[in-house]
């Protein structure tokens, strides 16, 4: 058996672990610049909020039923996660960190409802953050479970137990809400009178292959009990790694965007490093505003491949700047820019060149010494002249909250 672990709401539950005046009323979390929303509570669901609204379409809502505003937090979300996940693991002997606000457990020893409600109170006792589990012989009908428990049950846990009390879920689920299927696919999935997931579970699996490929036929085996997707301990090489941000004002000078795309660059290779990876391609794009509709729209892209992979900074930058060059035209504005490294690859199983004529030894250890001063002293304390001294692009998050488990001046103070 495995049973998922789904933190509620998670990042609105996170605002309100140090700041539980805001319990049972409405909360959103914004996105970076406070642009739209990503994360609601159950109360803001009930006023009509959606996901992925702008903000600017809910300042009449906002105001007319006090909603609490937020933007986002990575530095105490990434912190609080970690402490359920680490609450988690307390309990038992394997466990997937799938995300920042699930976890897959290994049930095989011993699964009850029970068991799942004791790891929830733990849960939040420890940690202040409201989660929902779900109990299920695979990892697809877990999600499925988890489902149940956030939105019909007061226990906040569900198991299945048999054959027909899965099916009889299934058959009140839309198949959009199915792991892995998503609105294209459940869009294709109506069009051929596929509504429900018990739908999708009775159809011909030589159908589901034709038009989904194998990846359809191991969901429907799951949906059967049939577990397919095993529980991952080993965390995966990421395939690519993105930075990519809206920023507060649109810019139009090419410094300005050098400074931009060369700091999205370093923060990309920053990442690649902890991983021990390297890249092959280094790929630069920019965006103009798209909710300017009567404006041309602009949205170069440049992919460059590397002759030998790479996870230095100032080899990256280069390149990221050599990309932005190659796109940018000076008659427009833009409103988003991002970097993305891909082909990665693991550090010790690089592919030298006979003509490559950089001491990368040397580099290594510049790179090494630049991140662990970094880590000490804070973020971008050493950084790249081409970085500039002044923030541009800096996110606009007038409704942040405070670090209150990761910056000593947050941290709550008690009066005796």
């Amino acid at each position: 058996m495995i049973a998922l672990v789904d933190c509620n709401n998670f990042y609105a539950s996170c605002e309100r672990v140090f700041n539980p005046k805001i319990n049972l009323k409405p909360v959103i979390v914004l996105s970076n610049n406070d642009g739209c929303v990503i994360a609601r509570s159950n109360e803001a669901k009930s006023l009509g909020v959606k996901m992925g609204q702008p903000a600017f379409q809910l300042r009449n809502l906002i105001d007319k039923y006090r909603i609490n505003v937020f933007s986002t937090n990575f530095a105490l979300y990434g912190d609080l996660s970690k402490r359920v996940m680490n609450v988690v693991s307390t309990e038992v002997k394997k466990m997937e960190v799938y995300s920042i606000d699930e976890a897959f457990l290994d049930f095989s020893d011993f699964a009850s409802k029970e068991r799942g409600i004791a790891i929830k109170n733990k849960i939040k006792k420890w940690t202040g953050i409201p989660v929902s589990v779900g109990i299920a012989k695979t990892k697809t009908l877990a999600k499925v479970a988890s489902y149940i428990a956030k939105k019909h049950t007061a226990s906040g846990v569900f198991i299945f137990k048999d054959e027909d009390l899965i099916d009889r879920a299934l058959n009140i689920l839309d198949v959009q809400d199915l792991w892995g299927i998503g609105r294209r696919n459940a869009s294709k999935l109506h069009d051929f009178g596929i509504h429900t997931a018990l739908q999708f579970k009775q159809t011909d699996s030589r159908w589901i292959k034709k038009h989904f490929s194998i990846n359809g036929v191991r969901l429907q085996k799951e949906l059967y009990g049939k577990a397919c997707y095993q529980i991952e301990t080993l965390r995966k090489r990421k395939a690519n790694i993105c930075t990519a941000r809206s920023f507060s004002k649109e810019i139009k000078e090419l410094n300005k965007l050098r400074e931009v795309i060369s700091i999205y660059a370093n923060n990309c290779a920053t990442k690649l490093r902890k991983e021990k990876s390297c890249c092959t391609t280094v790929s630069v794009f920019l965006s103009t505003n798209r909710f300017r509709n009567k404006k041309i729209q602009y949205n170069p892209y440049k992919s460059i491949s590397l002759q030998v992979p790479t996870n230095d900074s100032v080899e990256i930058i280069k390149n990221a700047i050599y990309g932005l060059k190659m796109i940018y035209n000076c008659d427009f504005l833009y409103k988003k820019a991002g970097v993305i490294l891909g082909g990665i690859v693991p550090e010790e199983q690089i592919q030298l060149s006979l003509f490559d004529s950089l001491d990368r030894i040397k580099l290594k250890k510049i790179n090494v010494a630049v991140d662990k001063v970094n880590s000490i002293m804070g973020r971008h304390t050493v950084k790249l002249a081409v970085e500039g001294n002044k923030k541009v692009g800096k996110l606009k998050q007038m409704k942040l909250s405070p670090c209150y488990t990761t910056r000593f001046s947050d941290i709550l103070k008690v009066k005796c």
